[in-house]
């Protein structure tokens, strides 16, 4: 059972790894949603999760010889690194399975900290079954991410130290994966204060919790798809689903395109890193029909490759028409795109990238193709470029950007 006395002893135990991460007030998402918003920065971890709580706990709990015998877990990178950490701060094997998506930095990071690492699968669900396989033939001890009472209690921490700075917090919004953070989150903040809304947020692409609250059984899905990797799960835990029914208040789902929305406002508003499955509780934000409320969003994760972000500050900045591309047809003579640039000029746009093709057709004396790139400051400002454009006699065509 999840009690009171076990989510209190969880809280000391934790404390010898993890963070006590303080509660960060956004003035730009409150002014926004019309709420007192505060971040629950989790990505701020030594292992750059909130997976180290629950890890970390549950190994303590573990006797002498289960621990001897060598952990096992499947992970899609943070549980990996929190087992990985914990395991090496008992001073005992751990064997983690991933699966082959998995981003570079959560594999190179999981074995920096001394874990084997194996990679299966495409997915969570197939690295699991994988484990444990493993487990089996070699006695490994396993360790699962989400479906697992005490694991689900050290994530539980978090609602903790949320109530314990925030006494009066209205609302709660935690990620959903397999459901481990948010059995924990939500079973401890009902018992501190039963008025604490809690708010399951899943991807649209990976959304088990929901559908199986709907089926009211724990269902699979067929597929998943989502950016999120983090909670790409197929099948919801079972150990924790009762939990999930009776405490959680409701669940959002939110798209690709709107974590991508997400990424970009956290990173200019609050200077972080924090991975697509720690940004759903930002883009579930813009779901929420309630003003003048306290309400927290737990970033649980900040582990993203370099190349991921990089993807994510471009497509937002398309997203959000501060980058776009125009297609006109050019005479083929010199001073035509002097011409065409001061007309941006004069409008404040930089242009980014200029695509000249002279072979666009045989005869050149029809034009020539010039795609021009063009940062801008929002759609206003895009719509009044390409306005002057057309007014200039360029008969711009908008084009989808080619990254």
């Amino acid at each position: 059972m999840l009690t009171l006395e076990k989510f209190e002893e969880a809280s000391e135990v934790v404390k010898k790894v993890a963070i006590e991460t303080k509660l960060l007030y956004s003035p730009y998402f409150s002014e926004r949603t019309g709420n007192k918003v505060y971040l629950k920065p989790e990505n701020m971890q030594v292992t750059g999760a909130y997976k180290i709580r629950g890890a970390y706990y549950k190994i303590s709990t573990l006797s002498d010889e289960e621990r001897s015998k060598g952990l096992i877990t499947a992970s899609a990178g943070n549980h990996a690194q929190g087992v990985a950490y914990a395991a090496k701060a008992y001073g005992v094997k751990a064997v983690i399975v991933m699966p082959t998506t998995t981003p570079l930095m959560k594999v190179e990071r999981t074995k920096s900290y001394g874990a084997e690492v194996v990679l299966h699968g495409d997915v969570y669900d197939e690295a699991c079954e994988y484990a444990y396989k493993l487990a089996e033939e070699h006695g490994y001890t396993f360790i699962h991410p989400f479906d697992d009472l005490a694991v689900a209690t050290g994530q539980g921490t978090i609602a903790m130290e949320i109530v314990k700075e925030l006494p009066l917090v209205d609302y709660i919004l935690v990620p959903i994966g397999g459901g481990g953070l948010s059995t924990g989150v939500s079973t401890l903040a009902k018992l501190l204060n039963p008025n604490i809304k809690v708010i399951g947020v899943e991807p649209a692409g990976a959304n088990c919790m929901q559908v199986s609250l709907k089926n009211k059984k724990v269902t699979t899905l067929p597929t998943v798809s989502t950016i999120a990797d983090g909670t790409a799960v197929k099948t919801p835990g079972t150990k924790i689903f009762p939990y999930i029914q009776k405490n959680l208040d409701d669940i959002i789902t939110v798209t690709d395109d709107e974590l991508i929305g997400a990424f970009l406002d956290i990173v200019e508003n609050h200077k972080m890193v924090v991975e697509n499955s720690g940004l759903l509780t930002v883009a579930a934000l813009n779901h929420l029909n309630v003003k003048g409320k306290k309400i927290v969003s737990i970033l649980s994760g900040g582990n993203m490759d370099i190349i991921t972000m990089s993807s994510m500050v471009q497509f937002g900045l398309i997203q959000r028409d501060r980058i776009f591309t125009v297609s006109t047809m050019l005479p083929d003579k010199p001073g035509e795109m002097v011409k065409i640039s001061q007309v941006i000029a004069d409008e404040n746009g930089n242009i980014v990238k200029l695509d000249h093709n002279q072979f666009i057709g045989t005869n050149r004396n029809e034009g020539v193709e010039l795609r021009i790139t063009i940062e801008a400051f929002g759609t206003e400002h895009k719509n009044r470029i390409v306005k002057k454009l057309d007014e200039a006699g360029f008969r711009p065509r908008l084009v989808k950007i080619n990254l």
